[in-house]
């Protein structure tokens, strides 16, 4: 049932009578009758005694805002921008820092910096609190006007003073805005053989780069095994997290929504053909990674067809489904919970990986040889050609400062020895 009201001149004694007159039918339909009453009182009441004069267009989208805001972090009201701009960020381009952010318990909650952007590269965090914008208090705001402000013309700078676990005090971090262009996947060969894939966010072609991404490392000869990198993925359209699980999966059921509604009931099923053919695949997730990021690591784990590496990830299985109004208006509401093939609910839980790997830093040491064959009397000679000494297959590897992946390489390379 959708509710459609004209708020632009509306009095307060129409909607009284307007609840009065429909007090039969509210009863019937089980309408809260006493608490739309006490609404009614409460509006009227600001209205006439507020210190500053509030029309009513701003109390009703006030009173919309805490309607769908009081139900769960993702569930809010957009209004002509914010609409505007929920729909830019779904192509790839947009302006701002770079971040996506929840509501929680009053304050921002980083859900994961947006790869290669200002929030990035200042050195947010997935988990960070946001508790102050420059000299704004987030307490006490809503996640449309927080969201306002961090938004801002290219080249302004804007402090966001965050809460960080494991450290004490407040951080300050200053960040300049700027055009935010989203490549969603890039790609390269990491080494003779092993592929990597990296899917920063889910947007509408984003399961066509990805077949792209995969067919190019295919024309490199001997494709051995492929990681793919959803650590501090947001997650995005569901749509093109089918579609890149779908690339991986020959048959069966990718992800399945349970709501209150028939149209909130559904079941992603894969098509014939694996565009890999098998080829191992490895998939790297942290805590940033969430919603549809979390839908095709949760496929690919229970299809067995991929092992899931790194840290548990964020928890936000829940759809939300856009549902426009008049005026260029609409709201965001929560409308079910994604499932994964096994039946597990992602909400609240996240995906667990196959193998705990936690990111850390790594120090490559010097090993000295020591004593050895070469170092005794009268040794015998190598029996080579002199100038053969030395060479060989260069060990130094391009992910050395990144033990998750160099981890994710390690099991590739073991997957490939067992299978030859």
């Amino acid at each position: 049932m959708k509710f459609m009201l004209r708020i632009a001149g509306i009095a307060i004694l129409s909607l009284a009578g307007a609840i009065a007159s429909a007090q039969e039918t509210a009863v019937e339909s089980r309408l809260p009758l006493e608490d739309l009453q006490l609404f009614v009182q409460i509006f009227d009441q600001i209205r006439t005694a507020y210190v500053e004069e509030v029309d009513d267009a701003t109390l009703f989208e006030n009173a919309i805002e805490g309607l769908l805001g009081g139900l769960d972090p993702h569930s809010n009201y957009l209004d002509e921008t914010s609409f505007d701009e929920l729909q830019e960020s779904t192509t790839g381009e947009f302006g701002g820092l770079g971040i996506e952010v929840g509501m929680e318990g009053g304050l921002l909650r980083v859900i994961a910096p947006i790869d290669d952007t200002p929030a990035y590269r200042a050195g947010i965090q997935t988990g960070d609190l946001i508790i102050k914008l420059d000299d704004n208090a987030v307490q006490g705001m809503s996640l449309r006007d927080a969201v306002d402000l961090m938004r801002g013309p290219k080249g302004a700078a804007i402090v966001l003073t965050v809460l960080r676990e494991g450290v004490d005090a407040a951080i300050e971090i200053t960040i300049i805005r700027d055009i935010i262009k989203v490549k969603s996947v890039r790609s390269e060969m990491l080494e003779d053989g092993f592929g990597y894939v990296r899917i920063a966010q889910f947007q509408t072609d984003t399961g066509s780069q990805f077949r792209s991404a995969l067919e190019d490392l295919q024309k490199k000869s001997g494709l051995r095994g492929v990681v793919v990198d959803l650590r501090n993925n947001p997650g995005g359209l569901l749509p093109a997290a089918i579609e890149v699980a779908d690339a991986l999966l020959d048959d069966g059921l990718i992800v399945y929504t349970e709501g209150r509604i028939p149209s909130a009931n559904i079941k992603f099923r894969a098509t014939p053909g694996d565009l890999l053919q098998n080829i191992p695949v490895v998939v790297i997730i942290n805590n940033g990674s969430a919603s549809a990021a979390e839908i095709l690591a949760g496929a690919l784990q229970d299809h067995q067809r991929a092992i899931v590496i790194g840290t548990q990830s964020f928890g936000k299985g829940s759809v939300q489904t856009v549902l426009p109004l008049k005026d260029g208006k609409a709201i965001k509401l929560t409308t079910a919970r994604y499932f994964t093939p096994s039946g597990n609910s992602i909400q609240a839980q996240g995906i667990k990986p196959d193998i705990v790997v936690a990111p850390a830093q790594i120090k490559m040491l010097d090993e000295k040889r020591g004593i050895s064959e070469a170092n005794l009397a009268g040794h015998l000679k190598n029996g080579r050609q002199a100038e053969s000494a030395g060479q060989g297959r260069p060990t130094k590897l391009s992910v050395a400062d990144d033990n998750q992946l160099y981890e994710a390489i390690n099991i590739l390379k073991g997957i490939a020895i067992f299978r030859s």
